[in-house]
């Protein structure tokens, strides 16, 4: 697929003629299997993006509402004999809906925040104090419950809860371990104000490793939320001043380390594709890509952490793992993790951990949790199966999705980032 230039991947109907209809996409799509229909699988997406590209289908109503359905999990892409990238092309036509129909209100103030993190601060830290009025908090799985029936908030939905400080906030900008070795982190807006004991194992790990960590404070939010909606004026923003950040330390560090699946992945990959009628900037962007791993993948391959951990007791605890849509799918990072975690704990697999959780991105999130929720419970149902303790993902995405699905299904499994058990092991 990427020896395909831009020109070729953005042409809608060049795209839909080399589709040869086979169907092997379709039974791994996760809007098809919840909404089992022609026009919301890869094949109906990649004929309606043909008709509209030649000017023969309007970009109404009805087309934003199939083209917004799509959760972008790629599994369509991993399965196409072709490598058809059906979800480049979505998100493509997404910044289009957006031009024409405008962006919610709702969906612009979050992506605002994103672009201003003394804002988000502000806003999280409000978020925060006032929580409890109207959240009840459950503390163990990190999530929280509204204490109302609202529109896209009800009382049987889990969310993720909010911290007094954040991640970045709690630490030095510089850790020293000894200085012979320094890696940066970029931890993600989820594991930043809400599941920020992810970083705090990280900083364990590192610690226990001898290894510096330079925290990046300046770091923006990715913009994966901005990309998947169709807002690539915070994209734009976001990508080019990350892109000149990274720059202007990425030489001094051997690596930036992400402990989530789609914050390195659109970092890694998605800026590329982003940026690819833009080359100078699409030229910084793969430069740095040597640079960016996922936590697991450089501490497994970059460091003497597996010999570590098999010096350490095993624990009792049963984990069973869920392998995020862009760590396996867009990354080929699934058997790191497995490794690390299988020194100190047993791994069960469940019957298809390659099946997206359902999280899909903010409009899902938002006015589509219908269909966010009709993928996560066949996932809950699959993890309940196999009696493990804990669920582990190294996506905070995931894990926000995972641990809704798991209440409604009342499953009592514990969340847990492999960054998390890795630095629970070193305790002992």
């Amino acid at each position: 697929m990427m020896s395909k230039t831009a020109q070729e991947i953005f042409n809608f109907g060049a795209t839909t003629d080399e589709c040869i209809k086979c169907g092997k996409c379709i039974p791994v799509c996760t809007i098809h299997n919840v909404n089992a229909d022609e026009v919301t699988s890869p094949r109906g997406f990649l004929d309606l993006l043909g008709a509209y590209q030649r000017g023969n289908l309007e970009l109404d109503l009805n087309a934003k509402a199939i083209f917004e359905s799509c959760f972008l999990c790629t599994a369509c892409v991993e399965a196409c004999p072709r490598s058809l990238p059906t979800d480049m092309v979505i998100e493509q036509v997404r910044s289009d809906i957006g031009k024409k129909f405008g962006i919610a209100w709702y969906k612009k103030a979050f992506f605002l925040l994103l672009r201003h993190r003394w804002l988000n601060d502000m806003a999280f830290k409000l978020g925060w104090v006032f929580q409890t009025c109207g959240f009840k908090i459950q503390a163990d799985i990190d999530s929280m419950s509204s204490r109302f029936n609202l529109p896209m908030l009800r009382a049987d939905r889990l969310l993720p809860s909010l911290r007094k400080t954040s991640f970045l906030n709690s630490h030095p900008e510089n850790i020293s371990n000894g200085g012979k070795r320094k890696v940066a982190i970029f931890i993600g807006c989820l594991g930043n104000y809400n599941y920020v004991n992810v970083g705090n194992s990280l900083l364990e790990i590192l610690e226990h490793l001898g290894i510096d960590a330079f925290l990046a404070k300046d770091q923006k939010c990715c913009s994966a939320p901005a990309y998947f909606t169709g807002d690539f004026d915070t994209v734009d923003y976001n990508a080019k001043f990350n892109i000149e950040y990274f720059e202007s330390f990425s030489k001094d560090v051997e690596a930036i380390i992400v402990p989530e699946a789609t914050c390195s992945a659109m970092l890694k990959i998605d800026y590329e594709h982003y940026f690819h009628d833009q080359p100078e900037w699409k030229a910084r962007a793969v430069a740095l890509r040597s640079k960016i791993f996922m936590a697991t993948e450089w501490l497994q391959h970059h460091t003497q952490l597996e010999q570590l951990l098999a010096s350490k007791k095993k624990d009792t605890k049963i984990v069973t793992y869920h392998d995020p849509c862009h760590a396996k799918k867009m990354q080929g990072i699934h058997m790191e993790p497995r490794n690390l975690i299988s020194k100190n704990y047993a791994i069960v697999e469940m019957s298809d951990p390659n099946s997206c959780c359902g999280f899909g991105g903010v409009t899902m999130q938002s006015e589509k949790y219908h269909f966010a929720k009709a993928a996560g419970i066949p996932k809950a149902d699959m993890i309940k199966k196999t009696n493990a303790d804990i669920v582990s993902a190294e996506c905070s995405a995931c894990r926000m999705q995972i641990n809704a699905s798991m209440n409604y299904v009342d499953a009592p499994h514990v969340f847990k980032n492999p960054i998390e058990l890795i630095a629970e092991a070193l305790r002992d």
